[in-house]
């Protein structure tokens, strides 16, 4: 097991955790991690567009000129794909793009996400995170004291305050421990976790 340094709100040292090795030392697996955040996309798709094909635009049912004599290029119908407010050809229709992945694969994807911020030295360990009222000034004194610039921060349960005092802050994004994916590890600089959310994780994933 590997020890790391516990810091309190003000950037200040106030102790150490141990890291499991089974959660936060796994072997780096770029496909799984990959997969993971290609779900993740596919699934917030809505894939509501549609067009109409030439068979479902109103109008178009009389040839618009006879076949021959007229000079003209033959024609069958004003709502064919050429003409103004004609079909669209091979129109997009609305289809589900959600993918699957089962949750051992999801799971090992999120350790070796977490297992590579940890490497990397972008992982941060906190003893707390509270604040006193839903101010953004708060959330900020703790960004700059910790230095964060894109920063997800992981907390063991769900404070309203907190989460409103960081909802104005576009570099920093709180979210409670049941809610933490391998995109939000992947798509963050930092991750920041309270000690109570580590030590939650680690009963869970060890």
């Amino acid at each position: 097991m590997a020890a790391i340094k516990v810091l309190n709100m003000s950037g200040a040292e106030v102790g150490e955790i141990e890291l499991n090795d089974n959660v936060f030392g796994v072997e780096y697996k770029e496909s799984l991690i990959h997969q993971a955040v290609v779900t993740r996309l596919a699934n917030e798709r809505q894939g509501t567009k549609s067009t109409l094909t030439r068979t479902e635009v109103r109008g178009g049912g009389i040839k618009p000129w006879r076949q021959k004599g007229t000079g003209r290029a033959r024609q069958g119908s004003i709502r064919a794909p050429q003409w103004i407010k004609g079909g669209v050809v091979f129109a997009p229709k609305s289809r589900d793009f959600s993918k699957k992945m089962n949750e051992k694969a999801k799971r090992a994807a999120l350790l070796s996400a977490l297992s590579k911020k940890v490497a990397d030295g972008e992982f941060i360990v906190i003893d707390e995170l509270k604040v006193s009222a839903p101010k953004t000034k708060e959330m900020a004194a703790f960004a700059k004291a910790l230095n964060l610039k894109k920063a997800l921060v992981v907390m063991d349960n769900d404070d309203v305050n907190v989460i409103r005092a960081a909802a104005n802050l576009p570099k920093l994004s709180t979210l409670p421990l049941a809610q933490l994916s391998t995109y939000e590890v992947v798509v963050n600089a930092v991750v920041v976790m309270t000690k109570a959310a580590v030590e939650k994780f680690q009963e869970v994933n060890a």
